[in-house]
C-alpha cells in the first residue's frame, strides 16, 4: 500500500468537502476561511486513489499551521490514522482546532495533541419560544437610525428608542447562519436579548437558513440568552498543540 498527502487547490477537493458538509450536517465555523484564500488543502492519495483531504488554515491569517478539516470516505476509514500522521507530516502543522461535534477530527485532537482546551460554545436551534417583550418591536434598521459600530440588519425599539441591534450572518455552509446581538447596556437583564434572538430565527428561517450560535465559553450572560431563545450547547471548539 502506498500512502501519499498531496498540495492541491480548493477546486480539487471541493467534491470530498461536499461529502464532509453533508456527513457532518452543522455549521462549520471556518467555513469562510476556504473562500477568502486563508488556507491550504492537501487530498489524502491511497495506491493512486483519492480518498480524503485535509485543510490547513492559520492562528494568524498570514500562517498555515493548523489542521481545522480532516475527511477520508468511509470505505477507507482504516487508514484514517496513518493518514492523519502522513498530513500532519507534510503540512508541518502544530496546532489542531476543531469542533467538538466533528467526531471525526475531535478523536483526532484527543489522540495526536495536547494542553487541548475549549475555547468557545457552539449552539444550533433546539425549539420555538414565545417571548413577548411589551412596547417593544423588532424591525429592520433604516439609514434614519442612529449610527452604531458593528450594529446588524435588526433593531429592538423600546418606547422609541433603540436598544438593542443584531444580524444574521450568511457565510457559512449552506443552509447554516450565524445570528448576533447586542443589547445596550442600560437595558440589559430584562430578557430582551433573548427576545431578539427569537425573532432574529424566524427572520432567518424565512430566509431559508438554518439559525446557529456561538459565544465565548466564559460568557455565562451570553450563554443563558442563548439557552432562554430556544437555542441548545451543539459543541465547542476545541484547540490543542501537536505533540512532539
Amino acid at each position: 500500500m502506498k500512502l501519499k498527502v498531496q498540495k492541491a487547490t480548493l477546486a480539487g477537493i471541493k467534491s470530498l468537502r461536499t461529502l464532509f458538509l453533508q456527513e457532518t450536517n452543522f455549521q462549520i465555523r471556518y467555513n469562510a476561511c476556504h473562500e477568502r484564500g486563508w488556507t491550504d488543502s492537501y487530498r489524502l492519495i491511497i495506491d493512486h486513489h483519492v480518498v480524503g483531504y485535509g485543510s490547513i488554515k492559520g492562528q494568524e491569517i498570514p500562517d498555515r499551521d493548523t489542521v481545522f478539516e480532516f475527511y477520508v470516505i468511509p470505505a477507507y476509514r482504516t487508514y484514517t490514522a496513518l493518514l492523519f500522521e502522513e498530513l500532519l507530516k507534510v503540512s508541518k502543522a502544530t496546532y489542531i482546532e476543531c469542533q467538538s461535534n466533528d467526531a471525526s477530527l475531535s478523536s483526532l485532537i484527543y489522540e495526536y495533541s495536547e494542553n487541548i482546551n475549549a475555547q468557545a460554545i457552539l449552539f444550533e436551534d433546539h425549539h420555538v419560544t414565545t417571548i413577548t417583550h411589551p412596547e417593544t418591536q423588532f424591525r429592520l434598521r433604516t439609514d434614519d437610525d442612529p449610527h452604531v459600530e458593528g450594529a446588524g440588519a435588526y433593531v429592538l425599539q423600546h418606547q422609541g428608542r433603540i436598544v438593542a441591534t443584531g444580524g444574521i450572518m450568511l457565510h457559512y455552509n449552506i443552509p447554516f447562519a450565524d445570528l448576533f446581538m447586542e443589547v445596550n447596556e442600560s437595558y440589559r437583564n430584562n430578557g430582551l436579548g433573548s427576545y431578539l434572538l427569537q425573532e432574529l430565527k424566524r427572520e432567518c428561517y424565512q430566509q431559508g437558513r438554518v439559525p446557529a450560535a456561538r459565544c465565548s465559553i466564559h460568557n455565562k450572560a451570553s450563554k443563558a440568552t442563548l439557552l432562554k431563545a430556544g437555542f441548545k450547547v451543539a459543541g465547542f471548539m476545541l484547540f490543542g498543540t501537536v505533540k512532539g
